[in-house]
């Protein structure tokens, strides 16, 4: 069900709460089973995020508007913005699709509500939350930069699929981290948090990668799939999911598969090192981790569900 708020008859952290469960059904289990302090954070961090990522993905938008909106909304996320949340969303405005309504542009709409919430942590939360996620706008500039005359993102090499999945999942991992080790923690354990914290975001990041070849093509134009892998299977970058170069195009997959696989060791030792004050919870975390595990299963079990337009998978 989608909810068309205003933020006027609720609070915008009760806001937040409510548009987490429309946004993304998997990160609210996470979020659900935290308790406060940490799940009023980690639900506004992830709004904080998916509010970029909502432009990033927007193919109907000119790659220089949405370097516009990403640099704008970047500034309001400073300590001390030169522009304001209204400016953002009034420019944002102009880009909401109008032939339906959906959760991610009704959350757009509502940058303000989220900022507002963002705004009533501590200065020390919000120190903590602000790098990681301008971190990632930044990434996502680059990128849309990069491709700015393809028809959406298309990722060469192997080293260029490492730097995205840095910039859109290992910088959440470093968010969550740097909201975890605001309680006191011996050297040793906050070292082995944020060595593993990148391998939990990349992770989730291929195997989203992975399950999604077909809907990121079709919906968003964009081959996640390193040109360098299809080539060498003999698959044009723009064919990915055409049926002619099913079985080759499963092979490249299953290298994303490979790679997603080497990072689930680090991203359990993550997990079981993480300090359990402040409202978090090893059950929270462990949500998306088994995600993760069963839909690798999944896919290699039936790849072919990748490309496939049946949602068959998690």
């Amino acid at each position: 069900m989608i909810r068309h708020h205003t933020g006027s008859s609720e609070s915008p952290l009760t806001y937040c709460h409510d548009t987490v469960q429309d946004v993304s059904r998997t990160f609210a289990l996470t979020i659900d089973a935290l308790d406060p302090p940490l799940a009023d954070q980690i639900c506004v961090g992830y709004l904080l995020c998916r509010i970029p990522d909502t432009i990033e993905d927007a193919a109907h938008i000119p790659a220089k508007a949405q370097q516009v909106l990403l640099k704008t909304y970047q500034e309001i996320l400073k300590p001390e913005p030169s522009t304001s949340t209204e400016a953002f969303t009034r420019h944002a405005k102009q880009w909401i699709p109008t032939q339906a309504s959906s959760p991610d542009w009704d959350l757009v709409k509502n940058t303000s509500t989220v900022i507002a919430a963002f705004e009533r942590f501590s200065q020390r939360t919000q120190e903590a939350m602000r790098p990681p996620i301008r971190e990632m706008i930044r990434g996502m500039l680059r990128f849309i930069q990069r491709y700015a005359s393809e028809p959406g993102i298309r990722i060469q090499t192997t080293t260029e699929l490492r730097s995205y999945c840095h910039y859109v999942a290992g910088t959440v991992g470093t968010l969550i981290t740097n909201l975890l080790v605001k309680q006191p923690l011996d050297y040793s354990r906050e070292t082995t948090l944020r060595k593993n914290a990148e391998h939990f975001g990349r992770l989730l990041q291929l195997v989203n990668i992975a399950k999604d070849v077909r809907d990121d093509y079709v919906t968003e134009s964009n081959v996640y799939l390193p040109n360098e892998w299809l080539a060498t299977e003999g698959v044009p970058q723009d064919e990915v999911i055409h049926t002619d170069y099913r079985s080759d195009a499963i092979s490249a997959l299953f290298r994303t598969l490979n790679q997603a696989q080497q990072h689930l060791d680090p991203a359990q030792s993550y997990i079981e090192k993480m300090p359990l004050g402040d409202g978090n919870t090893v059950a929270a975390w462990a949500v998306p981790y088994l995600l993760a595990v069963g839909t690798l299963r999944e896919l290699r079990a039936d790849p072919g569900a990748a490309f496939s337009t049946t949602e068959s998978l998690s």
